[in-house]
């Protein structure tokens, strides 16, 4: 018998190199505005404290992981059972727009990242759930949609329960 792997598919959306350079310099460019005329010491304090703030905010937007394991579908803390999965579309930047423009559902589950170009569009059919899609970031959306139908196909993704 053939056994599937735990972790099929799975991605930490980080923060781009891009991200973090305008983010620190722009609060090295604050915290420079902060400490004209400051004289000694208090010159470094306002470095101090907006470098390490802007490092942990970069730090907190990349921090979401998508995985596709143990029959799930896996956003952060969000999980879906695969088993209520009904479709699993590769959404392009066009598609992606449509997703989360003007005629979304505003029930839809979405985790979006701007700075990846990716997305798949997960349609459920579960009548308890009110959530009618699931719209996530990707960078490797082919992959994941292909992970998704896999697990779902798997015995781990159409047990019930």
């Amino acid at each position: 018998m053939a056994q599937h792997p735990t972790n099929a598919y799975a991605e930490r959306l980080l923060a781009p190199w891009w991200l973090w350079l305008l983010g620190l310099g722009g609060a090295a460019f604050a915290a420079a505005e902060l400490y004209l005329g400051a004289p000694g010491p208090a010159t470094w304090v306002p470095y101090l404290v907006l470098l390490p703030l802007a490092g942990l905010g970069l730090w907190w937007i990349g921090r979401i992981k998508v995985a596709v394991r143990d029959g799930e579908l896996w956003v952060d803390d969000a999980h879906l059972p695969v088993r209520y999965v009904a479709e699993v579309g590769v959404l392009d930047a066009a598609g992606r727009r449509a997703a989360l423009g003007p005629r979304a559902d505003p029930l839809a589950f979405v985790v979006q990242r701007p700075w990846v170009p990716g997305a798949v569009l997960v349609i459920l059919n579960d009548p308890a759930d009110p959530t009618p899609y699931w719209v996530v970031s990707a960078r490797y959306p082919e992959k994941l949609a292909r992970a998704v139908l896999a697990e779902k196909a798997s015995p781990a993704g159409s047990a019930t329960g």
